[in-house]
């Protein structure tokens, strides 16, 4: 009985061992060879992986060739998902947490085991919410697992080396070399050439859903200036290299021939950077001797248009936004009540005072309202009647000229010599028996001279100005206009709006005999072998309807500003210079004899036989154009022509 129990157990068990073997057999003959291509598919993933390489962005040089920004190595940190163990997770974003200097988490506020740990470590400058740190990141990425996702950039030699010697114990993690932006002579040039980033989270989809792009949510763009504008011609074709990866995601080999990067093109900018050098130290010097804190300084070929210097103060370091900018320096930047992000010369936005007398000057010898010949009377102060009650003298308004005794009788040289208010607002609004231009007259010519228009300025974010009419003054206040506007219009006051560049474009149509051009920042782009893809050429926006009678006049006009007028401050021995200046009163709190406080305002060309240079001065709050902006642009035009100037 006890024999025959034994029998039955040993059958029982080499059934089972059988049972065992053959379900073993199945699984085996189940993965090898019904699934087998499958997991091979799986491993081969896991293994081989198509890689891109970014492309060297595009050079930025000066009209003479002078590097502005160029690109150096730099060490970057990435995380592939896929190769990350989740039970090594903790431990490698701890690690990578202390030898970065990042936090795990934008949530993790830090302890003070790791003071040193920058908590809001920003990888753009969109605004001071904590940005996505190492765990957000991949989470983020492991939508593409096999996709590396960018840590950080600009890594310290060290650290890289340190971090590639514990690759075994950091999976995952891949230590690679791009080439960071670098800027020369960064804060002179800053506006101009911009600064790049990380494309901000709300833009990525705009780069990625392109219909032509490669671009990565990762990958570095133009934010501001010439880089954000020219962004397609300096980025470049990224290349691709299909690699094999050992079990930590380390690459081992390159499989085949891998496609090459085709490096961005080179831009040459128009940019004189000695003259820009000239032009910020002279209008840092001047803005400080008017106690002011900003300014801007223009020069532009009046027969190209295009941009010689263009410098706004305050200005910025750009390099500070390469590979991410720290909150503390965004937060100094961006609540800097003196706006250095802004480009002032394109973005600011203020009434031109006495240089707008140039256009208002072209309109009524154009229209027919004055003559070379003919003479108004500048009392000093005249009072223009209410237009509902023209005859009661107690509802009239005062209309002062800045010269308080008055101008007498003068002609039109000479009131733009002198900047007769008197003389400009009667030519506008008229007077008593004297009809004047008119306001519809006076805007149209405001438009054609570019007020109230963008330039067309390849650079982002220029404002438009402000040419008012009657139709905005009741759109915009529901008001009627009233000769008193037009009066203020006429010199450059009352709602009258204009950008520095706007300024300086039209001061150039007087220089060169009635073309408005659209100034220009990049004068040719070329290809890695130094062929010009894009030669420059001159774009006019239009040849004004006014004759060469007319513009010829106002410009012996601006030259008599120089040799006898209020602009002396800006002559340069051997060079006949023509220029205007301008005084703009500006809403604020009044001196002690009870004046508005007043940006000054210089515009001017040269030589007056042969305009070769436009320059334009303008200093916030500075106070008299003469005295204040005019010596700032006597010391760029003396720099561009070569002649010193008497101490």
């Amino acid at each position: 009985m006890e024999t025959k129990q034994r029998n039955v157990q040993v059958i029982i068990f080499k059934t089972l061992v059988v049972a065992a073997f053959a379900v073993l057999a199945f699984q085996t003959w189940q993965l090898q060879i019904v699934q087998g291509d499958q997991y091979v598919a799986r491993a081969d993933r896991n293994r081989f992986r198509l890689v891109s390489v970014d492309a060297p962005r595009g050079i930025i040089y000066d009209r003479a060739g002078r590097l502005l920004a160029g690109n150096v190595p730099s060490f970057t940190v990435s995380i592939v998902p896929a190769d990350l163990p989740e039970e090594q997770e903790d431990y490698v974003f701890q690690r990578l947490s202390k030898l970065l200097q990042i936090p795990v988490s934008s949530h993790d506020r830090g302890t003070q085991k790791d003071p040193s740990i920058d908590r809001h470590y920003l990888s753009n400058a969109e605004g001071y919410q904590p940005q996505p740190q190492m765990k957000e990141l991949v989470d983020s990425g492991r939508e593409t697992p096999f996709t590396a996702v960018l840590i950080k950039s600009k890594v310290e030699r060290d650290v890289a080396f340190t971090i590639e010697e514990e690759h075994l114990q950091l999976p995952g993690v891949v230590v690679g070399v791009e080439p960071l932006r670098e800027y020369i002579s960064s804060t002179v040039v800053s506006h101009v050439i911009g600064y790049v980033g990380h494309i901000p989270e709300q833009d990525a989809a705009n780069f990625v859903d392109r219909n032509d792009a490669d671009y990565d949510a990762n990958d570095i763009v133009g934010l501001t200036g010439v880089e954000l504008t020219f962004e397609e011609e300096l980025r470049g074709r990224k290349g691709q290299r299909h690699i094999e990866v050992e079990v930590t995601g380390r690459d081992i080999r390159t499989i085949g021939s891998p496609i090459e990067p085709v490096p961005g093109h080179n831009l040459v900018l128009t940019i004189d950077l000695d003259l820009q050098v000239a032009a910020y130290e002279a209008l840092r010097k001047g803005i400080a001797e008017a106690d002011s804190e900003s300014g801007v300084a223009i020069a532009m070929d009046p027969q190209t248009g295009e941009i010689l210097a263009m410098v706004s103060l305050p200005t910025y370091d750009n390099n500070l936004f390469i590979g991410g900018i720290s909150q503390e320096d965004y937060a100094e930047l961006a609540e800097d009540p003196r706006h250095p992000l802004v480009n002032h010369a394109i973005s600011g936005q203020y009434p031109p005072g006495s240089t707008f007398k140039i256009i208002t000057a072209v309109a009524g010898l154009e229209e027919g309202v004055v003559d070379l010949r003919s003479v108004l009377f500048c009392p000093g102060t005249i009072w223009i009647p209410h237009r509902f009650a023209p005859d009661d003298p107690e509802l009239a308004q005062p209309f002062n000229c800045w010269y308080k005794e008055g101008h007498r009788s003068i002609s039109m040289i000479e009131a733009i010599a002198q900047s007769c208010d008197i003389y400009f607002g009667v030519m506008a609004g008229g007077y008593g028996d004297f009809k004047g231009l008119g306001q519809e007259a006076l805007h149209s010519y405001s438009l054609l001279f570019g007020i109230g228009r963008p330039t067309g300025v390849e650079l982002p974010g220029e404002s438009t100005g402000l040419a008012p009419d009657e139709t905005w003054k009741r759109l915009t206040y529901g008001e009627t206009w009233v000769t008193g506007d037009t009066f203020n219009a006429a010199i450059g006051q009352g709602f009258v709006l204009a950008t520095p560049l706007q300024i300086v474009n039209a001061t150039s149509v007087i220089a060169n005999g009635g073309t408005l051009y659209e100034p220009q920042i990049v004068r040719e782009i070329k290809d890695v072998g130094g062929n010009v893809v894009r030669p420059f050429t001159p774009k006019p926006i239009r040849e004004l309807p006014v004759s060469s009678k007319a513009l010829t006049a106002v410009g012996q006009g601006m030259r008599a500003v120089m040799t006898h007028g209020t602009g002396w401050q800006a002559s340069v021995p051997g060079i006949a210079v023509a220029g205007k200046t301008g005084t703009a009163e500006f809403p604020g709190q009044r001196d002690w004899e009870g004046h508005l406080p007043t940006h000054a305002w210089f515009t001017a060309f040269a030589p007056f036989d042969d305009p070769q240079i436009a320059v334009v001065v303008f200093v916030e709050s500075g106070g008299e154009g003469g005295q204040v902006a005019a010596p700032i642009a006597a010391e760029i035009l003396a720099h561009y022509f070569g002649v010193p100037l008497p101490e």
